[in-house]
């Protein structure tokens, strides 16, 4: 079973394209990319199921078009519509690695991994990205079922280890207690 700390977003389905399956996607990867992955997963129904690629042709910068193993009408491909695409983080990371760019780790690449702050030790699990704003945010589950909102700067990242799956951040002081806070005052 495919869990979703596995996985990284890579784009969303957009619409069908013609009668025959194909669906258009916006991606964060190129037809290359895409291809060197063994396949593409989404969430349907609560459960991460895998597809497979026939073939991708490029669109225009960030749009392709898909040919999915299975789907061969309109109608299936209109249930892809607006799902998000994810890849595994095994066969991603590789990709991210090789990648000549600054830009650093998608913030939903951490999800599962455990927080810790330099000075005061173990924070908790991230189990969610709240991206909604300029601001990313960590969600972060505690040993005691709170949950916590950190935000993502790298500037407060101290160091992370892939194999042991934690990221150390040096978090400023009174950031713990005024989530805390937050939370007394709902």
């Amino acid at each position: 079973m495919i869990r979703r700390e596995e996985l990284m977003t890579l784009g969303r389905y957009n619409k069908p394209h013609g009668v025959s399956g194909e669906i258009t996607a916006t991606l964060d990867v190129d037809c290359d990319q895409l291809q060197a992955l063994s396949c593409l997963v989404s969430d349907m129904d609560g459960i991460y199921v895998p597809f497979f690629v026939q073939s991708c042709r490029p669109r225009g910068a960030t749009t392709v078009l898909l040919r999915i193993d299975g789907i061969t009408t309109e109608r299936q491909a209109a249930t892809m519509t607006g799902r998000d695409i994810y890849a595994l983080k095994r066969e991603y990371q590789p990709m991210l690695d090789a990648d000549d760019t600054d830009e650093g780790y998608p913030a939903d690449y951490f999800i599962g991994f455990e927080l810790r702050d330099s000075a005061a030790g173990r924070v908790g699990t991230i189990t969610g990205v709240d991206d909604a704003t300029d601001n990313v945010l960590f969600l972060v589950t505690t040993d005691d079922d709170e949950q916590l909102m950190i935000p993502a700067t790298d500037d407060w990242i101290v160091e992370f280890n892939d194999r042991d799956r934690v990221i150390i951040m040096d978090l400023p002081a009174g950031i713990l207690e005024l989530n805390k806070q937050d939370k007394q005052q709902d």
